[in-house]
């Protein structure tokens, strides 16, 4: 028998707390073979995270059937408070079934879904999150600065630079090129950025960012989660379009443009830890100790579309045509 009445019952309504969540999935069944060293990769890439959060951002850790020393390893972490929360699965859901679930069950406007082996650099979340003031109708954003996937599942903002609704332009930057052939060397890619060459670069009220992304890491309006993600699970542990079908599509789908920052703040680190990316990690720490973690005062102004995907993917292959037929002659001979 109740006796009493529930006392949460008295509250007001919950404020929100965060304006935007970070999501680690992590998947770590053993510490041999292709996962012997991603331990390591996974430590430096969380600690790189807590560093340069700041307080209007909060990190969520998806374990996805994990070893134990992992999973003791999240707890400690909780249970320090220097991750918000935790959600652990016993078996193995799959990729993105999982990613789609956490974010789904989030409550900040801006969720950024991350691969385990990411490093962040200090300054990654505001510079995200400025590019969702400045541009109107963004859809993702990723902080890993990258020049060659501007096509890649982006006809929304292709269409909106051939109808002239956004500003294109070819820019050296130089300063990203260091950055850059480290990402291109961690995925065992040869060829090299050189100073000279030009980036596929946008503009909107003087702000800059590079035309498209890849995906190892991206910010996501979370209304795209539930508007355009397909509402059936993927029930794939990975690979077989299940990325391109549970998120870069939808990105797409939704009418979004989908950008990179205009510098580069995130690494792509595979599954060994090599010296330079401890120096970026001390680095982190110093600036964090040093320099005040702005708050940016978000603004947004997006409202996904609901595309009918056939007819859509129609469009698409329309689009890309007529931007190469205007633009990528250019682009190749620059690049």
């Amino acid at each position: 028998m109740r006796v009493g009445m529930n006392p949460q019952k008295k509250e007001k309504k919950i404020e929100l707390q965060f304006q935007h969540r970070l999501i680690i999935l992590v998947y770590l069944p053993q510490k041999e073979g292709y996962y012997k060293n991603i331990f390591d990769v996974f430590k430096l890439c969380l600690e790189s995270a807590i560093t340069t959060i700041n307080s209007s951002c909060a990190i969520t850790v998806v374990n996805n059937a994990s070893c134990k020393e992992v999973v003791d390893f999240i707890n400690d972490k909780y249970q320090n408070n220097e991750i918000n929360a935790v959600i652990h699965h016993n078996e193995n859901i799959g990729k993105m079934d999982a990613i789609v679930g956490a974010a789904r069950a989030s409550r900040e406007p801006l969720i950024t879904i991350s691969d385990v082996d990411i490093l962040f650099k200090f300054g990654w979340q505001q510079e995200v999150e400025k590019n969702f003031n400045f541009f109107k109708n963004v859809g993702s954003v990723s902080p890993i600065a990258v020049k060659s996937t501007y096509r890649y599942a982006n006809s929304s903002t292709l269409a909106k630079i051939i109808t002239k609704k956004l500003k294109f332009v070819l820019e050296a930057i130089p300063e990203n090129v260091e950055d850059y052939n480290l990402y291109l060397k961690s995925l065992n890619w040869d060829k090299e950025c050189k100073k000279e060459e030009l980036w596929p670069i946008v503009e909107s009220k003087n702000h800059k960012a590079i035309l498209g992304s890849a995906h190892q890491i991206l910010t996501i309006n979370r209304e795209i989660f539930f508007e355009n993600v397909p509402k059936k699970p993927s029930l794939t542990l990975i690979g077989q379009n299940s990325v391109y079908n549970y998120c870069d599509g939808p990105i797409d789908f939704s009418g979004g443009l989908r950008l990179s920052t205009f510098n580069n703040y995130a690494y792509h680190m595979g599954n060994n830890v090599e010296e330079w990316m401890t120096n970026v990690q001390k680095s982190n720490v110093l600036k964090s100790k040093n320099l005040e973690k702005s708050i940016v005062n978000l603004s947004l102004n997006f409202k996904p579309k609901r595309n009918n995907s056939f007819v859509f993917k129609y469009k698409e292959k329309l689009v890309v045509k007529l931007f190469d037929l205007i633009y990528t002659r250019s682009i190749k001979n620059n690049m």
